[in-house]
């Protein structure tokens, strides 16, 4: 059940065929290959940087946040009042 036989994959091939039609498969199989040959220079260019002693940037600390004072209870919000002028029609 886990497997899928060739029937299974005749089934598939014809379901892809019918929904994207057969003037966009081969558009579709080559930008695939595109993305793949993109995709596998990238990978061998990672592994050969990988070879060499990667230079790290320690990140500038960041500024300690300033506290805020105690002896001063926190405000609440102004409240917003609609305004009747601008509702009329």
């Amino acid at each position: 059940m886990g497997t899928f036989g060739p029937t299974h994959w005749i089934i598939i091939a014809v379901l892809v065929l019918v929904l994207f039609g057969a003037r966009r498969l081969p558009d579709a199989a080559r930008g695939l290959g595109r993305s793949l040959r993109i995709f596998k220079s990238e990978m061998s260019e990672m592994q050969s940087e990988g070879g060499q002693p990667a230079q790290q940037q320690q990140p500038a600390p960041a500024p300690a946040p300033q506290e805020l004072p105690t002896s001063q209870p926190a405000q609440p919000a102004p409240q917003v009042q609609p305004n009747p002028e601008v509702h009329k029609a």
